[in-house]
């Protein structure tokens, strides 16, 4: 199946999907021989496609449209109350931009992540090989973002630098601060960031409107859809 110019895309089996149980998921594959680059990535994400490691993939099921592409127009966000409060409970933290790869610092945040907050997930629990095939082995214009208190590893945050914004790959946190709300706080520092670079778009992957766990994602207004092949804004 071709998508792009001279691109090719698999399809897989369906398979359950890990987002709404009742459903069957079937997933888009870009063929894993291409070459990835900056352009060609930023041109797959402005049409919904989403990076895990070296794969660029997108949901392509049959009877279920409910995995919508999410993004963020940063330069019309104006944050609201509690996400001013947010920002200003972690102005004490430093942010250092670093190179993607292992580090035993690193994965020791993220097992304490998947296995304190994820327990129900499809990433439980969290093993070396995992972090590497999903976060470690990235593409060269993908930074990893150190949140850092005193010196202490709190959060990092994943981001693609794309040709019109940042992609928010994933983000993992130490539970010990809940009243900080790293999660949050990071998706607004990168909000700010996108700004500052002045790019256009912080991209959230995709939103689930009957899954919970993905409500946070409508949070940060104005927020953008990508459906029917076309970007619209979400109304209130």
């Amino acid at each position: 199946m071709s998508i792009h110019k001279g691109l090719k895309f698999f399809a897989t089996q369906p398979h359950e999907c890990s987002y709404l149980p009742e459903e069957q998921a079937t997933t888009l594959f870009m063929d894993p021989e291409v070459t990835l680059n900056r352009t060609l990535y930023s041109t797959l994400a402005d049409m919904g496609f989403r990076r895990s490691g070296r794969h660029i993939y997108r949901p392509h099921c049959q009877n279920c449209q409910a995995c919508v592409p999410i993004r963020i127009p940063v330069d019309r966000f104006s944050p609201r109350r509690t996400q001013r409060k947010v920002w200003n409970r972690n102005a004490d933290l430093q942010v250092i931009q670093a190179e993607a790869q292992y580090t035993d610092e690193y994965y020791q945040l993220y097992k304490q992540y998947i296995d304190t907050c994820h327990q129900d997930g499809d990433m439980y629990p969290a093993t070396v090989e995992q972090f590497c095939s999903f976060l470690a082995e990235s593409p060269d214009f993908c930074h990893f973002y150190e949140f850092r208190l005193q010196g202490r590893l709190l959060a990092v945050s994943v981001a693609d630098a794309l040709g019109s914004g940042l992609s928010a790959i994933y983000t993992f946190y130490s539970p010990d601060h809940p009243k900080r709300s790293l999660g949050r706080y990071c998706i607004l520092w990168l909000i700010e960031t996108t700004k500052a670079l002045g790019l256009r778009y912080l991209h959230l992957g995709y939103w689930i409107k009957n899954c919970q766990k993905m409500s946070y994602k409508i949070e940060y207004r104005p927020t953008q859809l990508y459906v029917n092949q076309q970007w619209s804004e979400l109304s209130e």
